[in-house]
């Protein structure tokens, strides 16, 4: 049986000394990027991963996560008192694959095959406000704005041309917008008002969130 095991690992491997067959090594197992993905805005549940990525099971889910440990990419915490909960979190190499999962997914939009009509987690689009902003539309406005998708909550920071996101409530919050993660494309990618958008709630000043969600742009199409 261990042998078998050992087999079959070593049939994942490319043999090849690049770091990009390793990193593929890691990673290259389906659901393994997205699982980095959905933790890099800080440790969740297995039930939240689960959440943000409705398509895998809970097998699978399983086993990534422990290959993901076994590879020194993720790590199981457990939160203090009250909550007293289990969580995956990313170990601080982990983190370092931001840059990574921020590329490829601005890469692929490029495609003309890309359907915004499936699933959108949370952490999906708040991670996409962040790879999409335009610094130049922002220029040196600075702005806290909210978000609420269910009893989720993120914040997202704007200055110095540049966006910062985080789980978590802000009390500085200028406006909070609430929905589920997929009204909010027509809006911030499809520039469609934000007054003439269906689901999406504001509270607080309208002002700053109508022009929040004029800053970013979809990268254009392969011709």
């Amino acid at each position: 049986m261990e042998l078998e095991k050992v087999t079959n690992d070593a049939k994942r491997r490319y043999d090849d000394a690049c770091g990009a067959a390793l990193g593929m090594e890691y990673v290259g197992e389906r659901w393994a990027l997205l699982l980095i993905r959905e933790l890099l805005l800080g440790p969740r549940r297995f039930g939240e991963l689960r959440a943000g990525l409705p398509g895998i099971s809970a097998n699978v889910l399983t086993q990534r996560l422990a290959g993901l440990a076994a590879a020194g990419i993720v790590e199981r915490l457990r939160l203090p008192p009250p909550a007293n909960a289990q969580v995956y979190a990313l170990t601080r190499w982990g983190y370092e694959a931001e840059p990574v999962v921020l590329a490829l997914a601005k890469w692929a939009l490029r495609s003309p095959t890309h359907d915004p009509t499936l699933p959108f987690s949370a952490v999906s689009l708040m991670l996409s406000l962040k790879m999409l902003l335009v610094p130049e539309r922002a220029g040196a406005w600075q702005a806290t704005v909210a978000f609420r998708f269910g009893d989720d909550p993120y914040v997202a920071v704007l200055a110095d041309g540049a966006l910062q996101v985080r789980r978590g409530v802000a009390d500085d919050a200028e406006a909070t917008l609430s929905g589920m993660p997929g009204a909010f494309l027509p809006v911030v990618y499809g520039a469609k008002p934000l007054a003439m958008a269906e689901g999406v709630a504001v509270v607080g000043n309208r002002a700053i969130a109508e022009r929040f969600t004029t800053l970013f742009r979809l990268p254009p199409k392969v011709e």
